[in-house]
């Protein structure tokens, strides 16, 4: 049996929490991956405020839940192997501490370890207009390896629903660590084959 490839998700007080309960529910139907989850108590709040759920909700869809304080757990260390991380969404206050390497709670923490390990980390940052603090901070993360990944709708698959774009963002995240889930993919101006 090949093990599972672990998926660190980080939800952090920033807009756009949706996306980290569609990722977990695309994740929840893949045997080969198994979801590693930490909520900030700015995340907790999003999730009542947007989606009207509890913290609970989101725990379900996971195979693993962290506390956000807990620095100490497997999370923290570069000796337990995963695939990468991402932070979805990502408030700018996180990407500030990514940047500058200050680990301070369990996200932080296991971004920098992702970081340090050289494995994938995505920054699902929200915010706008930017910043020249949030653009050097991404910049930095850049610069160590990480990828700077705003939720921007895309068009050119012609989503009828909001549900559509956001799943088609999701996919495309996931694509980056290469988990292929459901979703409209670019096949050209003229379609499969030309």
């Amino acid at each position: 049996m090949t093990a599972r490839r672990r998926l660190v998700i980080g939800v952090t007080g920033a807009t756009g929490v949706i996306y980290a309960q569609r990722m977990l529910q695309a994740l929840r139907g893949l045997p080969e991956v198994e979801s590693h989850l930490v909520i900030s108590p700015s995340g907790v709040l999003n999730i009542k405020y947007e989606l009207g759920l509890g913290r609970a909700d989101l725990h379900a869809l996971a195979d693993h839940v962290y506390s956000f304080r807990d620095v100490g757990s497997a999370l923290a260390s570069g000796g337990f192997a995963t695939a990468g991380m991402v932070i979805v969404p990502c408030s700018m206050r996180t990407l500030a501490a990514v940047a500058h390497g200050l680990s301070d709670n369990l996200i932080t923490r296991a971004a920098d370890v992702t970081l340090k390990e050289r494995r994938r980390l995505v920054l699902m940052v929200r915010e706008t207009p930017l910043n020249l603090a949030h653009l050097r901070n991404m910049t930095a993360v850049t610069e160590m390896g990480g990828i700077i990944f705003p939720p921007l709708p895309a068009f050119y698959h012609h989503p009828k629903t909001l549900d559509e774009m956001v799943d088609h963002t999701v996919a495309r995240v996931l694509e980056l660590f290469d988990i292929a889930v459901p979703g409209p993919h670019w096949e050209g101006m003229q379609g499969p084959g030309g």
